[in-house]
């Protein structure tokens, strides 16, 4: 379908410095990027890109798709497909570069273009059950049925013939463009350039790539398995960490923005309720072990909880393993190392965690007269004596009180009496 502009005189021309001058570069063809499982955000934009080309009359709207699947609803998903059927604008489908895929809604998508490519490397198929009613033609033909639970390469799809319109194995997006019917290019010779070499093309044909804004890109984000899950999970443990430490509520503001993300994320993709219960339920039993500042039974079933929440979590899409290895390792390290040291260190008193050390012998690091530095157990702890009886750098000294963080300590031996213990 792509168009040269004739040579004159049965000659090709030289190439022109300008080509803003020629009247055929007013033509537009759009392309629209779509990476990801096609949600809502994604749908929306498809759909805002259509009419835009619609009512800009450009040449046609060509997607460049690498998808693993749909998470639209039943409706959502018709009017989609029922907009880009009905279309008078010419709708190109382009599964690339190498390594791209178009599987589940997103291949049965392919079914309504006019034109579709797959580059070399890259693969179509596993579309599942059929979603679209029967007023629609068989996506791929006779092979619909087996590409319900096959994957195909560019070679076989071009075989196959599984478009309305034909295959085109094409390597970049470029060339694919081109075969939008209307597109012109010009055809001319470069002087600069070496003699035996061919003529350029030359496109005249604009070629306008779009993409989501940077608003409808953190949703559709924040929508995929892997970052709603893990959002999800940070924002609860960000809470938890908040209301356990008090701090001055930074973690609480992160935790609670990570938290509305995740569950934005989690409404939009097909989620087990359950899968989520147990989540919740997950972080709830860490908390009870984590105010004791001791992991015990109730972290072993947190984690329980969490790791089954994580392999139950979606229905119909899945994490990578790196994700979920991440997320497990990352719970216990929070529920047995991570929470219990910061509340150690932020609330740690005579009754939790360190009444061991009252008594404890150590050694002054530097003259403690009345604040200092002592080593208890190879540990270095800021200290103060007891009723400001001095202790020199090198002395032993005994633990008798703790304030938070501080010591009391006395030297082993000469400590001042309160005057009610002397005889």
């Amino acid at each position: 379908p792509a168009q040269s502009a004739p040579a004159q005189g049965g000659t090709i021309q030289a190439c022109p410095d300008d080509l803003t001058d020629i009247a055929a570069a007013s033509s537009v063809v759009r392309i629209v990027k779509v990476a990801g499982l096609i949600d809502p955000v994604v749908s929306s934009h498809l759909l805002g890109q259509l009419r835009h080309a619609e009512e800009t009359k450009a040449l046609g709207l060509v997607i460049w798709m690498n998808s693993k699947g749909s998470v639209l609803d039943g409706d959502q998903y018709l009017e989609l497909a029922t907009a880009l059927a009905d279309s008078p604008t010419h709708i190109s489908m382009w599964v690339g570069q190498s390594g791209s895929t178009a599987r589940g809604g997103s291949a049965e998508l392919l079914g309504v273009a006019d034109l579709v490519g797959v580059s070399p490397g890259s693969t179509i198929g596993a579309t599942g059950p059929v979603r679209l009613p029967a007023t629609f033609d068989p996506a791929f033909g006779e092979a619909t049925t087996r590409l319900e639970d096959s994957i195909i390469g560019a070679d076989e799809a071009i075989q196959l013939g599984i478009s309305a319109g034909p295959v085109a194995d094409v390597v970049t997006i470029g060339p694919f463009a081109a075969l939008t019917p209307g597109f012109e290019s010009l055809q001319c010779q470069d002087p600069a350039a070496a003699a035996g070499d061919g003529p350029r093309q030359i496109p005249l044909t604009r070629a306008e790539l779009t993409g989501l804004p940077i608003t409808s890109q953190l949703f559709h984000t924040v929508s995929s398995p892997e970052v709603a899950y893990l959002f999800f999970a940070m924002g609860l443990g960000l809470l938890i960490f908040e209301l356990y430490t008090a701090g001055i509520g930074i973690a609480g503001v992160i935790g609670a923005v990570f938290l509305a993300l995740g569950c934005y994320g989690l409404a939009v993709l097909p989620t087990r309720w359950w899968g989520i219960g147990l989540l919740l339920g997950a972080f709830a039993a860490m908390a009870v072990d984590i105010q004791t500042n001791v992991p015990r039974l109730y972290t072993a079933l947190g984690l329980g909880a969490f790791a089954l929440g994580t392999f139950t979590l979606y229905d119909g899409v899945r994490m990578s393993w790196v994700t979920v290895v991440a997320g497990l390792i990352g719970a216990a390290l929070y529920a047995y190392t991570g929470m219990p040291s910061m509340v150690r260190t932020r609330f740690s008193t005579p009754t939790i965690g360190r009444r061991w050390m009252i008594g404890e012998m150590g050694e002054a690091l530097t003259d403690v007269s009345p604040e200092g530095t002592v080593k208890i157990r190879d540990v270095a702890w800021r200290a103060v004596t007891n009723r400001a009886t001095p202790v020199k750098a090198g002395e032993p000294v005994r633990v008798v009180g703790l304030d938070r963080l501080v010591l009391e300590i006395e030297p082993e031996e000469g400590g001042a009496k309160d005057y009610r213990q002397r005889g």
